[in-house]
């Protein structure tokens, strides 16, 4: 579902400076906070994205979502925008694409036929990637066990996409296919990318900054392609329930990736890349918990599956 520039101004501050401050040796409190406040708003942003789709296609959830949530922080993003480091833009617009504009598209098309629950299990891969991106790129150091940990989140995907099945038919379209798992899979990769460009490359920069400057470099592109390449005004005009799904949707934009991705950043700064990334161990049973109240299949593989994730999950975590 995932996460700043400067000169003059803030490169003249402590806090700004382009080396990386080493990690935190002990968790502070605040980050703990934090880390269960985002679980809870990213595990309900799974039911959000189903209740959408009834009216819009994924397309259109997609853009309408990086839109809206673009449009609520520009006033921070236009406040910062002068004092842009220009050596930071290209780390921006890469986690602002491969960590949430090309994820909007891919977790909506997948919930058009995967249960919104399942969807939210499969976002616990986000700290395998995490893993993964960081030890090919930033230096993060791969033990055995952690290669452990990577194999049995696979693991549990193999077992939740072939076994389990997609949840059942009640998904928007009416139908399952397990398969769109694998548009997840996409996702917590990008998510996995945007993890580690933010720790490692906007470090010293406001999580507030961060966030909205990254989403007014995708917005844009966003605001347009809704605007004239979808139906969306049409349906919104139209279509009976229009204006409803559109609320979901405008709930999504505003918690699930405006408010959520300052919070994320802020957590990425007070935390680890790693730590930040383990949510995903409460956002499952939240996304779970809302599907199954609106009529989704869970089975015993499904859970299977899941407990596969989350155990690779914590070992990637603790495995040193």
């Amino acid at each position: 579902m995932p996460p700043t520039p400067t000169a003059p101004a803030v490169t003249a501050a402590p806090e700004a400076a382009p080396v990386a401050s080493p990690p935190p040796h002990r968790t502070p409190a605040s980050a703990w906070v934090l880390l269960f406040t985002l679980a809870t708003i990213w595990g309900t942003s799974f039911i959000l994205m189903k209740k959408g789709l009834v009216v819009f296609s994924a397309m259109e959830l997609g853009a309408a979502r990086v839109t809206v949530a673009s449009l609520i922080l520009l006033p921070f993003a236009l406040k910062h925008l002068p004092q842009l480091e220009r050596s930071r833009v290209k780390w921006l617009v890469l986690s602002g694409v491969v960590g949430t504009l090309i994820p909007a598209f891919l977790f909506a098309y997948a919930e058009t036929k995967l249960a919104s629950g399942l969807a939210g299990v499969l976002n616990a891969l986000t700290a395998v990637f995490t893993l993964l991106v960081g030890a090919m790129f930033f230096g993060q150091k791969l033990t055995p066990l952690r290669v452990l940990g990577i194999v049995l989140g696979l693991v549990g995907t193999v077992v939740l996409m072939l076994l389990g099945g997609s949840g059942g038919a009640a998904t928007p379209s009416g139908e399952g296919n397990a398969w769109y798992g694998l548009y997840i899979v996409l996702a917590t990769a990008g998510y996995g990318v945007s993890v580690n460009v933010i720790k490692n490359r906007l470090h010293g920069i406001p999580p507030l900054a961060v966030t909205g400057l990254l989403l007014l470099y995708i917005g844009g592109p966003a605001l347009v392609y809704l605007l004239v390449g979808t139906g969306f005004l049409h349906k919104l005009a139209t279509v009976p329930g229009a204006w409803t799904a559109f609320g979901y949707i405008a709930l999504l934009a505003t918690m699930s990736t405006a408010v959520a991705m300052v919070l994320f950043n802020k957590l990425i700064q007070q935390s680890t890349a790693l730590f930040a990334a383990s949510n995903t161990y409460i956002v499952p049973i939240m996304a779970l918990a809302w599907g199954v109240l609106d009529g989704e299949a869970f089975n015993l593989w499904h859970l299977l599956g899941m407990v596969i994730i989350l155990v690779s999950v914590a070992i990637i975590h603790r495995a040193k």
